[in-house]
């Protein structure tokens, strides 16, 4: 195996994700970033990073000078990917285990002016300080530049054990994302003791850093197992999620509800940024007139439950990502949500027939939430409407349209709409 030597070229002024990861943890520019070669002088080295495979297609920034933590990096969690991104993972943990990715990749090296505090400078460094002062080890996935994702850093002891998880956001749909993500963990770690709830992640720290906004989570329990994307609805689980351990709420008409009111301003706001907000005023008006007197439970949700953010541990379902989350929001939104990602997600279905996928689980389910045919009506159309404002609120944050689902979804709310 060849290694690259481009002592040169500081990795930051690349156009490809390699550039965009570095720039988003290693921004400082008193921060130093040398690949193949020695700290320039008056420097001290802090951290070592093998880039696998190789500069012009690195898939993984991973921690040098900490053999377990290394290995660890790799091979912690695997239980929750795809077979083949197993495997890979094994493999490169197999030559941690042996010492050879220093000797078999190029070595990015990280360094600040001496005299510098590292913890001024260096994202890791302030976050080993947010959790203590111990060193930490952080190991960093490589993907192309997104606008929709965020840098995430996983956070190492030197002996392997986990410390956390650490999401960056760096643009303003991004940073909103992160700043509900711990708003979310923190409403829930009060939410203890309620049957059915799946166990979440604790906030350990949420910082603001040179115009980032930075959230660290815990770890996931080290033996949890994914669960299978056929997996059935659990539904005691999405009720448990939207009540929060208390009681069932008195339905009310969607005329006149705090979630009415939400997307009526987040319409006129987009109507004010988008030609195409227009679409979305109109579709709250038809949204009113067809459903204003309908009733329904109104409660929380976690916004992006899908297969591939729960697992399983020790018989208890966990769940993750809940930067969508939200309260004041029809009951079954998660179910429609669930029917809807599977669809757009896993079997590349358009967005019409994702939504005939919502209309087929709900009609499945909807019966065990308490959702009669008015009600499935209802959540499969304000859900369809919900989703397309937040595909305007990231596109307006910056993170650009998802092509899958604008302006296709409008396309499809107007004809349901007029259907």
């Amino acid at each position: 195996m060849t290694v690259e030597v481009a002592a040169s070229t500081d990795p930051r002024t690349r156009t490809d994700g390699l550039g965009w990861v570095s720039r988003a943890v290693f921004g400082n520019e008193r921060v130093a970033l040398t690949v193949g070669g020695e700290p320039p002088a008056g420097h001290r080295a802090l951290a070592r990073y093998a880039v696998v495979p190789s500069l012009a297609r690195a898939r993984f920034l991973l921690p040098l000078g900490a053999p377990r933590a290394t290995t660890a990096s790799l091979l912690a969690y695997n239980a929750l990917r795809p077979p083949k991104v197993r495997a890979v993972r094994a493999a490169l943990g197999t030559l941690s285990r042996v010492g050879a990715l220093q000797r078999g990749f190029p070595t990015l090296t990280v360094s600040v002016p001496a005299g510098e505090e590292p913890a001024e400078l260096l994202l890791a460094e302030r976050l080993a300080v947010a959790l203590g002062g111990a060193p930490l080890h952080a190991a960093c996935g490589v993907r192309p530049p997104d606008p929709n994702h965020k840098p995430t850093l996983q956070l190492f002891a030197a002996d392997g054990r986990p410390r956390g998880y650490a999401k960056i956001g760096w643009n303003d749909a991004t940073r909103a994302l992160v700043a509900a993500e711990s708003a979310a963990l923190r409403a829930l770690a009060e939410v203890t003791g309620v049957p059915d709830h799946p166990a979440t992640p604790r906030l350990l720290a949420q910082l603001d850093w040179a115009g980032q906004v930075v959230a660290v989570v815990e770890p996931l329990p080290s033996r949890v197992q994914g669960v299978p994307v056929t997996d059935r609805p659990r539904i005691a689980a999405l009720l448990a999620v939207a009540r929060r351990g208390r009681p069932a709420a008195p339905p009310r008409p969607l005329a006149g509800s705090p979630f009415l009111a939400r997307l009526a301003a987040e319409a006129a706001r987009a109507a004010g940024a988008a030609p195409s907000g227009a679409r979305a005023v109109a579709a709250v008006a038809r949204l009113v007139r067809r459903h204003g007197r309908t009733t329904v439970e109104f409660g929380h949700w976690h916004g992006d439950w899908v297969p591939w953010n729960l697992g399983l541990h020790d018989g208890r379902l966990v769940a993750w990502d809940w930067e969508h989350s939200g309260p004041h929001v029809p009951l079954g939104f998660d179910l429609a949500h669930d029917a809807f990602q599977r669809a757009v997600v896993l079997r590349a279905e358009p967005a019409g027939t994702a939504a005939d996928a919502i209309d087929a689980q709900l009609d499945r389910y909807g019966d065990q939430m308490g959702l009669g045919p008015a009600q499935r009506r209802l959540v499969a159309d304000g859900y369809l409407l919900e989703m397309w404002l937040r595909t305007w609120r990231l596109a307006d944050g910056g993170a650009g349209w998802n092509a899958a689902l604008h302006p296709a979804l409008l396309d499809v709310i107007e004809k349901r709409d007029t259907g």
